[in-house]
């Protein structure tokens, strides 16, 4: 999830990316659990509830505007004497 969420402080995602996020991370999250083995001996997908029970992960939307309001604090303590550079250097 960390590569997902690489200098999510700075995005102002829609909710189709919102969504398109989350959708993501459930199919990753299926990718690493592999499918389930059931009583009659059939694979099946696994719930989202099931997914949730055995990654105890956080909201990813949740994450993100969390990370925005950390930043945000961190550019409001700086103080009216310095600036905040871009990526290029200038500023």
């Amino acid at each position: 999830m960390l590569a997902v969420l690489y200098e999510c402080e700075t995005w102002s995602p829609t909710f189709m990316e919102e969504r398109t996020l989350r959708v993501f991370l459930k199919r990753a999250l299926r990718r690493i659990f592999w499918p389930k083995d059931d009583v009659r001996g059939e694979w099946r997908k696994l719930h989202n509830e099931e997914l949730n029970n055995l990654h105890a992960s956080q909201n990813i939307i949740g994450v993100m505007k969390s990370r925005r309001m950390r930043l945000a604090g961190h550019v409001a303590s700086m103080g009216q004497e310095r600036c905040i550079q871009d990526f290029s250097g200038e500023t």
